[in-house]
């Protein structure tokens, strides 16, 4: 779905899972200050929207998500994922309940799938299900922004700020009043600088969540009942994930930047070398330079100097081995 705001000066459109947006409005790193600043905000209006309305919503959420939801105080945001029989990621949502519907955001073009596996498990619940992606744009507010959400638009606030679940007629309103804006480039700066990971980028089809960090922000430990659940609480017990998510400090000399995949080694080893993991998502951030998220097997040394294709990297621990 291609963003109106793609028309705004500047506006150079994003490529792979984000397209349908602006990577950056011609100042990458300016737009990245603003963001770090409290200041402007992001259109992810590519992202999905799902919402779950019915008296028995948070109850039957609550079986089916990793998250402990049934409970879940209205205007309150929350992370959650929907786990294989064998523990590996499949979903990831963004949600937060207004009192009367609950809603998510999802990675672009993963909302038929999640809608499909959902409607499948209603069974007697009274619940209704549905994809409100046409409808509706998410956007995003740094933490900081003093901007005021437009009257009875549903907010999810976090630590990194808030997301608006903005009617799709308002985007460029919306836009028009709370400028500047900023791409998604800078976005994942932001994110990748917070250790962030993403379904798709951080995680593949053997990803559990202890690998990329999301036990206790997505996934609730004094909880059962949901698919997946014995793969986390194994894990958790034995405390032994075979990959563990790190940071990479990036040479700042090379030209390009490692695409996500590329082949991970030691140092010593050269190029050549035994791969030892891959990078997920690299990005050039406005003060630490180029830097990266990347995937390596859980034995691989914390203090090791890796290097990402042919480019010399410098690890700092996320998740420990």
């Amino acid at each position: 779905m291609k963003s109106p705001l793609l028309s705004l000066p500047g506006a150079v459109p994003a490529e792979g899972r984000d397209e349908g947006v602006a990577a950056h409005y011609g100042d990458l790193f300016r737009e990245q200050r603003s963001l770090a600043d409290g200041a402007g905000f992001v259109d992810l209006s590519h992202r999905g929207v799902v919402t779950v309305t019915g008296d028995d919503r948070l109850s039957w959420l609550h079986l089916l998500l990793t998250q402990h939801v049934s409970d879940l105080p209205a205007g309150q945001a929350t992370e959650a994922l929907i786990l294989s029989a064998n523990g590996h990621i499949e979903h990831a949502l963004s949600l937060v309940d207004d009192g009367e519907t609950v809603w998510a955001h999802v990675e672009p073009g993963t909302q038929g799938e999640l809608v499909a596996y959902l409607e499948s498990m209603k069974f007697f619940y009274r619940v209704e299900v549905a994809d409100r992606t046409d409808g509706f744009a998410v956007v995003h507010l740094p933490a900081g922004s003093t901007a005021d959400a437009p009257e009875g638009v549903v907010v999810r606030e976090t630590a990194y700020g808030r997301d608006l679940f903005l009617p799709r007629g308002e985007l460029e309103a919306f836009a028009a009043a709370h400028g500047p804006a900023a791409g998604v480039l800078a976005y994942e700066a932001l994110r990748v600088e917070g250790h962030r990971p993403r379904l798709g980028f951080e995680t593949d089809h053997r990803t559990i969540p202890h690998e990329v960090g999301l036990i206790g922000t997505a996934v609730h430990l004094q909880k059962g009942c949901y698919r997946g659940q014995e793969t986390v609480a194994r894990v958790q017990n034995l405390g032994k994930p075979p990959r563990r998510l790190v940071f990479l400090h990036l040479d700042g000399s090379e030209v390009s930047l490692p695409g996500h995949g590329t082949p991970l080694r030691l140092a010593a080893d050269g190029p050549d070398g035994r791969q030892l993991g891959f990078v997920t998502t690299a990005v050039r951030h406005h003060e630490l330079g180029p830097i990266a998220l990347a995937l390596v097997k859980r034995n691989v040394p914390v203090d090791a100097p890796l290097v990402a294709g042919t480019t010399a990297a410098a690890q700092e621990t996320v998740v420990e081995p």
